[in-house]
């Protein structure tokens, strides 16, 4: 069971930041119909959050044999958090204006590299503007280096011949939209469809009409429908919104493990099986 808090409101944000004693704040937003997120970010952004690129500092160069957004290497993730100002035992904070979508990331990958304290703003940037809390615009302030250490392997993942053999022992859940996942449409990759024996598990589903996490009690009720109390493996496109069904499934008080190279780089093996359909 994951005990760890997941989600910060932005109360308990905004009283941090009056309080003088913010947390480290990541603004990580990106989507695939608008992937440069510092045009946004500069445009305006939570005061102190400092802009991440998830695409060239949250993975690493894609390619057909690991994926769009493989996993980074530690040393280079490192650098990067160092330069955002994370030091050992900070509280970090991450939020997107899609409900966490993009932000999940982030929080998956600063935990699998052995942050203890990392946590989702819950309804994000939109939220944060709906309360009527303010925003600051253009390139950010001057952020001291930090000097924390990463490792990496401290949250369980799984290769791509364990992703296909997990059906067999346990819940390959697909973070995808349904569409994409009965391969009725295809944006990105070559392939449409699914990894066999998958189950459809939209990210968009763990969220309210608000952008907020559905409760505890919702998720676990959701994904207990889903996977019973066998062991859960959740991909996506590319390990991107993959990591939101994690943080869900955390809420719940359920450990998973992630397929980092995900349906981009399943669907460029022919040897691979394919399903689609329902």
């Amino acid at each position: 069971m994951v005990a760890d808090p997941v989600l910060m409101t932005v109360d308990e944000l905004a009283d941090l930041v009056e309080a003088g004693t913010p947390p480290v704040l990541l603004d990580v937003r990106w989507s695939l119909d608008d992937p440069d997120g510092e045009d946004r970010y500069r445009e305006g952004h939570i005061p102190g959050a400092v802009y991440v690129d998830l695409a060239t500092e949250l993975a690493d160069p894609g390619s057909p044999d690991r994926g769009r957004h493989p996993l980074p290497d530690v040393a280079r993730l490192q650098d990067h958090a160092r330069r955002w100002g994370i030091d050992n035992g900070d509280t970090v904070v991450v939020y997107d204006d899609t409900g966490g979508l993009a932000a999940a990331r982030a929080w998956w990958l600063l935990r699998w590299a052995g942050l203890k304290d990392v946590r989702l703003l819950d309804g994000g940037l939109r939220l944060w503007t709906a309360t009527g809390r303010g925003l600051a615009a253009g390139p950010g302030e001057f952020v001291e280096a930090g000097s924390v250490t990463l490792r990496g392997g401290y949250l369980p993942t799984v290769d791509i011949d364990e992703a296909g053999q997990f059906p067999s022992r346990g819940t390959l859940l697909d973070a995808r939209a349904a569409a994409r996942y009965r391969g009725d449409e295809e944006p990105v990759d070559p392939r449409a469809g699914h990894i066999p024996g998958a189950v459809s598990a939209p990210a968009t589903d763990n969220l309210r009409a608000d952008g907020t996490f559905r409760s505890a009690e919702e998720l676990a009720a959701r994904f207990t429908a889903l996977c019973g109390d066998r062991p859960v493996a959740v991909y996506c496109g590319s390990g991107v919104t993959a990591t939101h069904d994690i943080a869900a499934l955390a809420v719940a008080g359920i450990e998973a493990a992630l397929f980092p190279g995900s349906w981009s780089q399943w669907c460029q093996d022919p040897a691979r099986e394919v399903s689609t359909g329902a």
